[in-house]
């Protein structure tokens, strides 16, 4: 089981280019053993690359890559892994129980096929061929191989892209449970309820760079909005020309406004509205942060490039 002060993959001041393009800029991030971490960021952030330099398959041009410690192309570290990438070419006529027999085989002390199966909730899929799965079915599959080497160390990248809620869901209890086992998790994922519901930290790129690391509450802390939702007949022409409010839209009957000062606004509708009812206030969700962390540092990126023409 991992200690959860021993850091198991790291990068330090990493640098990597294709041609003119910069993909790191001095990135640097560490996952410790035993936590998720999540790599957020949009497209063309830096987040494939940063997997791809920890999975020994590209080279930085410069700074340090680790993974248990060791570079990440020797085979020691490997045997410790498991990865489940967006894109995966596996043999279309194999059945999954075949293909869970051949991942396992290269592990030295693999799961079985009916506990892999199992954990990764694919049991009713062992008998069929891989080519004949949906797509979502097929990811649990991919899920099912990762796993089945017993590793420290699982590289999850778009996970539950093609579930279902369902499916979806079970991945999450899935992964809590390899998580209470002392396996370390790192995730990548456009579905920022996914970070917000398993991540322990969450790193934040942008154009190259880690513009953030913290924890979920930490990242939600830094963004001031709260969001309120009630029932009331205030127009929303009326609602927007208040000072305090940032953005205000109806659901139905539902009013709902984004603010950063939500008491002044919750006295100001209970004052203009005295039939208003099923007030709620909620703190703005790791949406909102990861908005406003991207937003101000393009802004800066671009302030940068204008400076310096």
């Amino acid at each position: 089981m991992n200690d959860s002060n021993h850091v198991v993959a790291r990068l330090a001041g990493v640098l990597k280019s294709y041609g003119s393009v910069a993909a790191l800029e001095g990135a640097a991030l560490q996952l410790r053993g035993g936590e998720l971490l999540a790599l957020l960021g949009p497209n063309g952030a830096g987040k494939t690359t940063a997997i791809g330099l920890l999975l020994g398959l590209i080279r930085a041009d410069a700074g340090t890559v680790e993974l248990f410690g060791l570079d990440p192309q020797r085979i020691e570290p490997r045997r410790c892994i498991g990865v489940m990438l967006q894109n995966a070419q596996l043999p279309p006529t194999l059945r999954v129980a075949e293909l869970l027999r051949l991942t396992a085989s290269s592990y030295p002390v693999p799961r079985s096929v009916a506990e892999s199966a199992e954990l990764a909730g694919i049991g009713d899929l062992l008998q069929r061929p891989y080519a004949k799965l949906s797509g979502g079915q097929q990811r649990r599959v991919q899920f099912a191989l990762a796993l089945c080497g017993r590793p420290e160390l699982l590289f999850l990248d778009e996970p539950t892209v093609g579930m279902d809620i369902e499916a979806r869901q079970k991945l999450w209890a899935a992964i809590r449970q390899l998580l209470a086992d002392g396996c370390s998790v790192l995730l990548t994922t456009h579905y920022l309820e996914e970070a917000e519901a398993l991540a322990d930290r969450v790193c934040v790129m942008s154009r190259g760079r880690i513009i953030h690391e913290s924890s979920v509450d930490e990242l939600r802390a830094k963004v001031a909005l709260k969001r309120i939702r009630c029932l009331s007949a205030l127009s929303i022409d009326t609602v927007r020309g208040w000072p305090d409010v940032s953005e205000a839209h109806r659901e139905r009957e539902r009013l709902h406004i984004t603010t950063a000062e939500a008491e002044i606004v919750v006295r100001r509708l209970l004052e203009a509205d005295p039939r208003l009812a099923e007030l709620e206030v909620h703190r703005a969700g790791l949406a909102e942060a990861f908005t406003e962390l991207t937003r101000d540092a393009d802004e800066a990126s671009e302030q940068l490039q204008r400076e310096a023409a």
